[in-house]
């Protein structure tokens, strides 16, 4: 969880940095962190149109420009083939659905988390999935 924690410091989100990382037989994979696509003006560049419409956490994805830390992840395993089936996510905030469902279908068997995301609709395809899930306590 401290890897993700570092990775999330990479992040160019103005309103949440979050870190992921995807491991299998203890060996990191993958990592990602939320911000705009490569080559596309970052959040700090341009403002947030969602912080400027007063869109509130977990709703209207399609107005941000940046991908989740958890999609770069899956996107990064894609671009250098690597498989991620099997696999335990790492991340520093609970996956909303959309990376739910994406870390379903890249066969992710667990799923790490410490902070809580305003997305009821995740925990049920995950147990739906029988992905395993895990707060993070770090007392």
């Amino acid at each position: 969880m401290e890897i993700a924690h570092l990775v999330a410091k990479r992040s160019t989100c103005l309103r949440r940095q979050v870190g992921a990382v995807i491991v299998k037989d203890r060996r990191i994979l993958t990592t990602g962190y939320n911000g705009a696509p490569a080559g596309v003006p970052h959040c700090a560049e341009v403002g947030c149109l969602r912080e400027q419409l007063g869109v509130p956490s977990g709703e209207r994805h399609e107005l941000c420009r940046a991908i989740h830390a958890e999609q770069n992840a899956i996107v990064q395993a894609a671009y250098h083939g690597v498989s991620l089936n099997g696999g335990i996510c790492y991340t520093t905030v609970q996956p909303c659905s959309l990376c739910a469902k994406m870390l379903i279908n890249a066969g992710i068997k667990c799923i790490i988390f410490q902070g809580d995301y305003p997305d009821a609709l995740t925990q049920e395809l995950l147990t739906a999935a029988g992905v395993e899930t895990i707060k993070f306590d770090n007392r």
